[in-house]
């Protein structure tokens, strides 16, 4: 009977530490992601839009996406293709030719009843110390940040709303929207989260993914590990009270 309760106890104990231990599914968000064309493809940016100052000749994209990290997140499709872009804008001393490639996603990412534009690309020919911000609001206005520098819209899309928790999605960790590198911030630099991109996730976040606590156990694993020594303690005292 003792060894039966002691095993009881311990299998109860281990029931409650697979339960907290198990995968949490993070949590995705709306945003625009940030991107930088270097060498023909697509790297998620490594800051913000705002503090980025990209040379002649480079290209940089936005994709409006859903992720919860930069690992996630959609690429712009059209290709980093410089040549392609500015072939017919002329070079000028003084200024600079930045490719923009803006892709406003697919319908099943787009926010409510709105239904993306036709992506599209611009050549923005910007002073020479201009940021790719800046590149992006010579071509593509109107554009909308939130009260942190949040990129929000491009050329007015979406209408509302700024790196929104996406509904049905789980929290895995203690994340916000501003944090993402999943992000296009206009300041920040992108992180990992949704990356909060954008620059930044809008961050970049992501990957970005610059908000989520993950280096460490959760608060359930060690939850869990403390019920296990706790029940094992309590099931040891009570089968040495009863030899007693």
């Amino acid at each position: 009977m003792r060894r039966t309760r002691i095993a009881g106890a311990l299998l109860l104990a281990g029931t409650v530490t697979g339960l907290a231990a198990g995968p949490a599914q993070a949590q995705e968000y709306r945003y625009w992601s940030f991107w930088d064309g270097k060498g023909g493809s697509w790297a998620y940016a490594t800051e913000g839009p705002a503090t980025m100052r990209p040379a002649d000749g480079a290209v940089e994209g936005f994709r409006f996406t859903v992720s919860a990290d930069s690992a996630a997140a959609g690429k712009p499709r059209a290709a980093a293709d410089f040549e392609a872009i500015c072939r017919d804008t002329p070079a000028k001393d003084g200024r600079k030719r930045i490719g923009i490639v803006i892709d406003f996603g697919t319908a099943a990412d787009a926010p409510g009843d709105e239904r993306p534009p036709t992506a599209r690309t611009e050549c923005a020919q910007v002073a020479e110390d201009a940021s790719a911000g800046e590149a992006l609001a010579a071509v593509a206005r109107p554009l909308r940040y939130d009260s942190n520098a949040l990129l929000c819209a491009i050329a007015g899309y979406p209408k509302s709303g700024c790196a929104e928790q996406v509904s049905g999605s789980k929290e895995a960790g203690s994340t916000e929207a501003g944090s993402k590198g999943t992000g296009s911030s206009a300041s920040s630099s992108s992180g990992a989260a949704a990356d909060g991109h954008g620059g930044d996730a809008a961050g970049s976040g992501d990957n970005g993914s610059g908000g989520d606590d993950d280096d460490g156990p959760s608060a359930g694993l060690l939850g869990g590990i403390a019920a296990v020594i706790a029940l094992g303690a309590a099931a040891v005292w009570q089968a040495r009270r009863r030899r007693g």
